[in-house]
């Protein structure tokens, strides 16, 4: 089971990515470390391209990285 279950969602979907949402995030990312399904639940969210909130224990900047690096990954490939 889901350690996000009886958290408030709005938690995972901090305003801005400063201040008291870097607070808002980290508290975010402390329930997803106690998280059974943190892996398949970040795999969903890059699978799905989900750009909003905390999923898997990662920010919406860290999963736009692991985007980018994957893309560059692909070119790389492609162009081999």
């Amino acid at each position: 089971m889901s350690a996000c279950r009886d958290t408030d969602p709005s938690l995972f979907f901090p305003v801005g990515t400063t201040g008291p949402a870097l607070d808002q995030i980290a508290s975010a990312k402390a329930v997803c470390d106690t998280c059974e399904v943190a892996e398949p639940c970040l795999r969903f969210a890059l699978e799905t391209n989900q750009d909003s909130g905390v999923w898997g224990g990662l920010s919406e900047e860290e999963r736009r990285q692991i985007r980018r690096q994957a893309r560059a990954a692909a070119a790389r490939r492609n162009a081999s």
